[in-house]
């Protein structure tokens, strides 16, 4: 367990886990993923932080046999809150794809990849937003949830993350995730 920041009130983390825990695959399948958007030290690049220019970034996967749809979830469980920060949601990703570009619109329904609906983060909006974890907070840690889908789920993108987990219990093939880390600027 780690230790409280003197300036920071609150809990340390979330006290809910992420969804990848909450979901049981069919399959005895591991999906690596991985980004160029991540440094080898495991940080994302500042240009993908909502510090700086808040872009979606780049996301690679390994395919899975079947698999007709994909879905990601992106979360921060270190955010000082009850539930993981949600950074990202987007499903009904063509199940041939096996990587999503940098720089995806913030809007619900994506022309690229066709068919993709992106859900609302926490800060209500479509689509990536990006770390911004508060000052003095230390680092964070951002989840990359890739889940392979043996359908297409039948939601629209108001659709809230408790009942997009409960269409990925019924429908998730095989799951991967990749960690990168982000930490607030220091101020000069």
């Amino acid at each position: 367990m780690t230790e409280p920041h003197p300036e920071h009130s609150g809990p340390d983390h979330s006290g809910e886990t992420i969804t990848i825990f909450k979901v049981d695959p069919i399959l005895d399948t591991w999906i690596v993923v991985t980004s160029r958007s991540q440094r080898p030290d495991g940080r994302l690049e500042d240009r993908h932080s909502a510090y700086y220019d808040n872009i979606s970034p780049s996301l690679n996967w390994t395919s899975v046999p079947g698999a007709k749809a994909w879905a990601v979830i992106v979360e921060d469980p270190d955010a000082p809150q009850e539930e993981p920060f949600i950074h990202w949601m987007i499903w009904n990703i063509e199940g041939g794809a096996t990587a999503l570009p940098e720089g995806l619109p913030n809007t619900d329904f994506l022309m690229t990849p066709q068919g993709g609906i992106q859900g609302r983060n926490s800060m209500h909006g479509h689509g990536w937003f990006g770390p911004r974890p508060p000052a003095s907070h230390g680092l964070h840690r951002y989840y990359f949830q890739v889940f392979a889908l043996d359908d297409f789920i039948p939601m629209d993108a108001e659709t809230r993350l408790p009942e997009l987990l409960n269409a990925l219990k019924a429908h998730t093939l095989a799951t991967g995730e990749m960690m990168a880390t982000y930490e607030a600027p220091s101020r000069q």
